[in-house]
């Protein structure tokens, strides 16, 4: 097989329109290029109630431990107001030396630099190197989430398939390439509060019992509540409201319910059931002392994570220098990822291009970066397979 162009793979994937979660052939692209370097490949298809089927591929070439594995997805968001864009959002355009279009950042490029790379080394040592790599490659991050990397690594622990250390591709550079590194995630928790009252004519309030006033000292007393100040790795955890409802179209009534949502991301001061339990406390003694009634339904989303800097943080950040010169900023930053479950499962850190567009229109890359991306991801595997 030729070598794979790393730009070149990454257009082939953005030319398929995966908007969760469609795939549109793009792990069709992907699997025809890893089964021709020597993978071999499983599709996956996996479904649950209330939510779409989603396809994954799980590739792996070689048998042997330890198993470095790759990362990442092909799905994308939608691209909004076509109108707004100043090319085809499908089309992979390069202009001025960027790459433009949906997926370019998030993630397809750094898709491509794992096939690259992989590759890459296959080649120099002529197929022979003491472990395996795999590429963990979803169609379900940008959507529900359900169907995607937890039950492929669900289907890897059934099948004794076992990975010894993984990066992620997800774009973690603030601004430029090799600026940051993610070695752990904050954790997410939501709670949809709700308090319900006694709807009555806001002229005898007596025969009524308005919630809103409740829940006003209840989200009060959660904005208030002091979760931590922090750590050595983590900043501050916090509880951001997210919306507020009443749904009542008439100014001389009082409601019988009053809702607001609110979502903490937390730290490793705290893990769900503790949150839970903290929340509850403190709702139950505001109600107690307003005599009111209220009811919380939780999404325990993800538990923090952190992966000690060792070795294996040590080698992506020595790639990064190796080829930019720059020292990456080792963060825990950011939103949720994939890796909230693949650190169940071994190590992980995240390293991918500069994320300023993702998820944006006229969302663009800088075509160097892809490369030096790819070069990166070979300097690691060649050092992981010493």
């Amino acid at each position: 097989m030729d070598d794979l162009d790393v730009v070149t793979l990454t257009q082939e994937l953005m030319r398929c329109p995966s908007v969760t979660p469609a795939d549109a052939g793009a792990l069709n692209v992907l699997q025809s290029v890893l089964e021709k370097i020597g993978f071999d490949c499983h599709r996956l298809t996996f479904s649950d109630d209330n939510t779409p089927d989603v396809e994954n591929l799980y590739a792996r070439y070689g048998t042997g431990a330890p198993n470095f594995c790759f990362a990442g997805h092909t799905d994308v968001v939608p691209p909004g107001d076509l109108n707004s864009w100043s090319v085809d959002p499908f089309d992979s355009v390069i202009k001025d030396g960027m790459l433009y279009g949906r997926g370019a950042a998030d993630m397809k490029a750094a898709v491509a630099c794992f096939a690259v790379s992989a590759q890459r080394l296959i080649k120099s040592r002529k197929g022979k190197f003491d472990g395996s790599i795999s590429l963990l490659i979803t169609g379900d991050e940008e959507g529900p989430a359900i169907n995607g990397t937890r039950k492929v690594l669900e289907w890897m622990s059934e099948q004794g398939e076992r990975i010894d250390h993984c990066l992620v591709g997800e774009p973690t550079n603030p601004k430029a390439l090799g600026d940051m590194v993610k070695i752990g995630r904050r954790g997410s928790f939501t709670g949809f509060l709700t308090v319900n009252g006694t709807e009555g004519h806001v002229a005898y309030p007596h025969l009524a019992d308005n919630p809103v006033p409740h829940l006003i000292a209840m989200m009060s007393a959660l904005d208030q509540m002091h979760l931590d100040d922090g750590s050595a790795h983590f900043q501050q955890s916090n509880l951001e409201f997210t919306t507020v409802d009443v749904g009542n179209p008439a100014t001389n009534v009082i409601p019988p319910a009053a809702r607001a949502t609110f979502n903490i991301r937390f730290n490793t001061e705290h893990t769900l059931d503790g949150l839970d339990h903290k929340i509850r406390s403190l709702l139950d003694e505001i109600a107690k002392d307003r005599n009111a009634n209220y009811d919380l339904k939780v999404l325990k989303n993800s538990e923090p994570f952190l992966t000690s800097e060792g070795d294996f943080s040590s080698l992506v950040a020595q790639s990064i220098a190796e080829h930019l010169g720059t020292k990456p900023e080792l963060s825990t930053t950011g939103g949720t990822s994939d890796a909230r479950y693949i650190k169940n499962y071994c190590p992980v850190v995240e390293f991918g291009l500069v994320g300023q567009t993702m998820h944006k229109v006229d969302e663009h890359v800088a075509v160097d970066d892809i490369e030096q991306l790819a070069n990166i991801y070979t300097s690691i595997l060649d050092g992981y397979f010493k």
